[in-house]
């Protein structure tokens, strides 16, 4: 029983540890952002690359990005809403934001 539930807490620890130090994609990905956006190709929303483009050398995109996707937008890329996420962390709001723009 003790080798058991040390081997438990192994676990345990080891996947709270893995998730407090995801990266940009892994957030991205829990976050359902794929199922709309790619790297590189329009699917119903504009690829990372071109949002990337779209907001280059744009003071403050940082914090309109953030925005849009915390509380949602429609109408900035077409007709197509882009849906809130308002339970997302701030700090993985600003890890996948900054990723996005450095596409």
């Amino acid at each position: 029983m003790k080798l058991t539930l040390a081997a438990f807490s192994f676990v345990t620890a080891s996947t709270f540890t893995g998730l407090a130090h995801a990266g940009p994609t892994d957030i991205a990905k829990a976050n359902k952002c794929f199922s709309c956006h790619s790297l590189d190709k329009k699917i119903i929303g504009p690829s990372y690359q071109d949002i990337a483009q779209k907001y280059a050398g744009q003071a403050g995109a940082d914090i309109k990005l953030a925005d849009r996707m915390r509380k949602g937008a429609v109408g900035v890329w077409g007709s197509a809403p882009m849906p809130a996420y308002p339970d997302i962390s701030d700090a993985d709001l600003k890890t996948v934001v900054k990723w996005v723009l450095s596409q």
